[in-house]
């Protein structure tokens, strides 16, 4: 999927998206794709609109992944997106934000 800004993302997030996707492999080949698509279209819908989701705080918004419980938690930063937690909705609220 083609980008028209720069997405960044945290090393911590790779490793959360990586492990989200394969605790979903280890049960289903066909719902760890289905996450990674969801992902990426909400990775697609931050790019051309990050003002539209909602501010967590001064600096951070989320995006929900559509039918999975995680938040994309991330910083729009003049043309760049860094994505700062792949963070599930049901587990330790707030825990990325020590991160830079």
């Amino acid at each position: 999927m083609a980008w028209t800004m720069s997405v960044e993302f945290h090393p911590a997030a790779t490793e959360e998206l990586n492990a989200s996707a394969d605790w979903y492999a280890e049960r289903s080949r066909i719902a760890a794709q289905d996450f990674l698509v969801a992902f990426d279209l909400s990775i697609a819908s931050i790019v051309s609109d990050p003002t539209r989701f909602a501010a967590i705080d001064d600096r951070h918004r989320g995006c929900s992944i559509k039918r999975f419980p995680f938040q994309i938690i991330f910083r729009h930063e003049n043309d760049r997106i860094v994505v700062i937690a792949v963070a599930h909705t049901k587990r330790r609220p707030g825990y990325w934000r020590g991160r830079d």
